[in-house]
């Protein structure tokens, strides 16, 4: 396929990130209160998804006081 030589504006592409299939295992403490989320699998999470899961601890801590 033909592609041009000069582009002004090149889109670049979302990477697939280097070792995406394995667990973090720096940057795990947690810098705010008691309770901190940890992705166990390679996935994109997006800003809902964080938010959701914000929601659902803190309405089961609620429960639990």
């Amino acid at each position: 396929m033909l592609t041009p030589k000069k582009v002004k504006h090149r889109k670049w592409q979302k990477g697939r990130g280097r070792d995406r299939d394995s667990v973090a295992t720096r940057m795990v403490d947690i810098s705010f209160g008691q309770y901190g989320l940890k992705a166990m699998t390679a996935a994109w999470v997006d800003s809902r998804q964080i938010e959701a899961a914000r929601r659902a601890i803190t309405r089961h801590i609620q429960i639990d006081q």
